[in-house]
């Protein structure tokens, strides 16, 4: 896969691009005429893609960056007046995964003022628009990630595995649920809180938020222990007498 801009025009632009491509796993960079850069500042921008930047290949024209490639989809917000095939990304993604086994296939990204002339857009073979609001225009680099990241889901090439807690709790049972329910009751009632509702409709609904969240035994645990540090306080202060309970 081969991300080309076409005459960008801010280094800035070009490190997030760069960015982008190492977070999704693409290598191949080709610039047409590009704003003069240095590579130092691109790899401050996007900190490690040193190896990306070093291989980005620049191109005099569209012709000579587009030449070995099998497939080529534009990118742009607006319509055109000319017949094309027009795709939002997801199919975009899924149109050049299926042309990529026969070849170079390739992305092609517009300047920031003014995205690709209607001669850039000739070269492609379909066209590329990203849903938004009314409000159409795309940080070039935003754009560019929505793109790979689409492509990569494609690919099914997400290999970044979040790794699990580190002291995962076991289920909670009914027992410690119940006990839950039982010091949430006590401790709304030392606080007075049915003065004003109905005991049995606000517990029913304490256990339908239980079973919706679903919490693990240490969760559960927690919760239980707020009750009860309502109820300690309540004492501490005198408010309500001491029970064995506690």
């Amino acid at each position: 896969m081969v991300l080309v801009l076409y005459e960008p025009q801010d280094p800035v632009n070009i490190g997030a691009t760069v960015r982008a491509m190492k977070n999704m796993g693409a290598t191949a960079l080709r610039l047409v005429r590009p704003v003069a850069y240095e590579p130092e500042r691109l790899e401050a921008i996007a900190h490690g893609t040193a190896d990306l930047v070093a291989a980005a290949r620049h191109a005099p024209d569209l012709d000579s960056a587009l030449a070995d490639c099998v497939d080529v989809v534009a990118f742009t917000a607006r319509r055109r007046a000319a017949k094309r095939t027009v795709l939002d990304v997801r199919e975009a993604a899924a149109r050049l995964i299926e042309h990529a086994s026969q070849g170079p296939v390739a992305l092609v990204f517009g300047r920031e003022d003014a995205g690709l002339p209607n001669a850039a857009l000739d070269r492609a073979h379909a066209l590329c628009t990203i849903p938004t609001t009314t409000h159409a225009s795309l940080n070039l680099a935003q754009a560019v990630m929505i793109a790979l990241y689409e492509l990569h889901l494609a690919a099914a090439d997400a290999t970044r595995l979040l790794a699990p807690p580190k002291h995962d709790a076991p289920p909670a049972t009914a027992a410690q649920f119940e006990r839950l329910f039982a010091d949430v009751e006590r401790a709304l009632v030392a606080i007075e809180f049915f003065k004003t509702r109905y005991p049995e409709h606000v517990l029913r609904t304490v256990r339908s938020l239980a079973a919706r969240a679903r919490p693990d035994a240490r969760e559960l645990e927690l919760a239980r222990a707020m009750a009860i540090e309502v109820l300690r306080t309540m004492e501490r202060a005198r408010i309500i007498p001491r029970t064995d309970a506690l």
